[in-house]
């Protein structure tokens, strides 16, 4: 993608965020989008940007399922008769294959979204993430389901 491409569509967005088409606004927004291309512009002019970008929406898509599905869990167990006796709630740790800031603050972001499930703490090595589970039936199969669904998408999106 091109420099000035990548501008005038920075500016198209900043229009349509603004609700405002005028001339003024659209250059403001292309100022604007030149100084964030500035910016990111090692990230933005290599050829895999748009492999990239297909990744970050498969993780997307990813997420919106998994959003669906435990939203769905949470919803029948809550409204089951006998609650109490089927809610095993704990917190356990899940070891971390991914190393950067970025990469762990989106997966505890991902995991904290999920209903029924939330990122309490990360290790002082940053080798192991906290989670709580409202229902935790089998700590394998839910180690296994995040690491080879959020934290693998994670992985693909942030490796060049």
């Amino acid at each position: 993608m091109t420099f000035v491409l990548l501008v005038v569509v920075l500016a198209l967005i900043w229009a349509s965020i603004t609700g405002t088409f005028t001339l003024m606004n659209l250059l403001l927004g292309a100022v604007v989008g030149a100084a964030a291309a500035l910016f990111i512009r090692d990230r933005v002019d290599r050829p895999y940007i748009l492999r990239r970008l297909g990744r970050a929406v498969r993780l997307a898509l990813l997420f919106f399922y998994e959003l669906v599905l435990s939203a769905w869990r949470v919803a029948v167990l809550v409204a089951s008769p006998n609650m109490h006796a089927k809610v095993r709630p704990a917190i356990f740790a899940y070891p971390l294959t991914v190393k950067s800031d970025q990469e762990i603050t989106l997966l505890a972001n991902l995991i904290t979204l999920t209903p029924g499930t939330l990122s309490v703490d990360v290790s002082e090595d940053r080798s192991v993430l906290f989670v709580h589970a409202i229902d935790l039936t089998d700590k394998g199969a839910t180690i296994r389901s995040i690491r080879d669904g959020f934290e693998a998408k994670i992985i693909e999106v942030f490796e060049r």
